[in-house]
């Protein structure tokens, strides 16, 4: 009779993820670390992390940059995406992607954003999309909710005064050069396996050298929207996803 035991390992830290005290800096509740988790597993299982090259931008999404064991750029803030094109066109057989916060990305970074996008960069690009500047101190983003209390806006954002939510993954899809757009969340389980999709799909347009790709994560911020963690997450199914709906918004696999 045979009494060996087969272990197989059914969850754990990925190895991608360095067990150091950086992801200690986040609030409790907050999803960035989560979304860097994410982008570790996609890399491990798509078996391209020894050539790929992370470009940071400013913001809490930063922290994970220090604790990600692979080659990490850090940019000027909202200078990410110049950076990527820079590092992409020099080391083209790399696969060179953003991670960047929604105001590093769509705020000060809009200008260089819209550049790559004009130009149709073979680069990816994740924002995540917590709705407010949460490495500050909370202040209205261009993706604050109608309505939304932040530092700048303590009686909610209103169409007259501060304009409309930014979509941004529906104005990514919108540009030529953009081979894959979509918005994901990480509210629960389902949706965190949709986004993982996703972001596995846009690092296979890169791979392919379709066209830029770019993918948008909801993730809770609960301090700054006061909120404890659980009720964030009920705020993201409630209130974040019915203005940002989920799904894929362009996804080709020749640019015309």
């Amino acid at each position: 009779m045979n009494n060996s035991i087969v272990k197989e390992r059914a969850w754990g830290r990925p190895e991608l993820c360095l067990d150091l005290p950086v992801w200690g800096l986040y609030c409790p509740g907050c999803q960035h670390p989560v979304g860097a988790r994410l982008i570790a597993e996609v890399l491990d299982e798509l078996g391209i992390a020894d050539r790929a090259i992370l470009i940071i931008g400013v913001g809490c999404h930063a922290f994970s940059g220090f604790a990600l064991n692979f080659d990490v750029v850090s940019s000027c803030h909202g200078r990410a995406p110049d950076l990527a094109t820079a590092v992409k066109r020099i080391h083209p057989d790399t696969i060179v992607f953003s991670l960047q916060g929604d105001g590093d990305c769509i705020a000060i970074g809009a200008g260089p954003f819209i550049g790559a996008l004009t130009r149709g960069e073979m680069i990816t690009i994740i924002m995540l999309n917590n709705t407010n500047y949460g490495t500050t101190g909370g202040q209205l983003a261009p993706t604050t909710l109608m309505e939304q209390r932040t530092t700048t806006t303590p009686e909610g954002r209103t169409a007259d005064r501060e304009g409309y939510p930014a979509h941004v993954a529906e104005l990514a899809a919108g540009f030529k050069g953009t081979a894959y757009s979509a918005r994901g969340a990480l509210n629960n389980l389902a949706n965190y396996k949709r986004t993982k999709k996703y972001i596995k799909t846009a690092f296979q347009k890169q791979i392919n050298n379709v066209g830029l790709s770019y993918v948008e994560v909801i993730s809770a911020c609960p301090p700054n929207w006061h909120l404890s963690p659980l009720e964030s997450l009920e705020w993201i199914e409630e209130k974040v996803i019915p203005e940002f709906p989920l799904g894929e918004f362009k996804n080709v696999d020749r640019i015309e």
